[in-house]
Formats: C-alpha cells, structure tokens, sequence
C-alpha cells in the first residue's frame, strides 16, 4: 500500500505527514480542522497571548473529552455486564 503525504496546518503553522490510507488523510484534515475551529473559539472567548496556551487548552479540551468518554464506555460495560448476569441467572433459575 502507498503512503499519502498530507499536510495540516495548525495554529498557522504547516506539519507534513504520512498517512496509510485515504481514511487516515480525511481523519487528519478533519482533526486538524476541529483544533483550528477550537483554537479560534478560545481566541475569541478568552484574553490568550500565547499560541502555547491556546494549543495546552485545546489538548486539554481533546484529552478531557476522551477521558469522559472512555468512563462512559466502562460504566456502560459494567451495566451491560450486571444485566447479562441477571438475566443469566432468571434463565438458570427458570430452567431448573
């Protein structure tokens, strides 16, 4: 398989990459694009001097979301777990 050479541009600066595959490319540009559109909502939400800060906000911002969703995910794996248990044990119960 060929490699994709892409480049993102972030906070105004350009970083070559290489991607595997066309889905890769259209994940990159479409990140990309979600941190520029955050970056710019900071910008004009908060008094920021600094790229720096407004890039730590954006990752934090990324970091964060991912972190929640991953609880959310075990939570929902634990009930789903305790559900098939129960019902696991009212067939047991019922088949004896």
């Amino acid at each position: 398989m060929e490699k994709l050479k892409v480049n993102v541009v972030i906070a105004g600066r350009t970083y070559p990459l290489i991607v595997a595959s066309e889905q890769e490319e259209e994940g990159m540009r479409k990140a990309a694009k979600s941190i520029n559109d955050l970056i710019l909502s900071f910008e004009q939400s908060y008094a920021v001097a600094d790229k720096q800060d407004v890039l730590a906000m954006c990752a934090l911002q990324f970091a964060s979301k991912l972190e929640i969703n991953a609880l959310k995910a075990s939570d929902e794996s634990v009930k789903i777990t305790n559900t098939l248990s129960e019902l696991t044990s009212l067939l047991d119960h019922h088949l004896k």
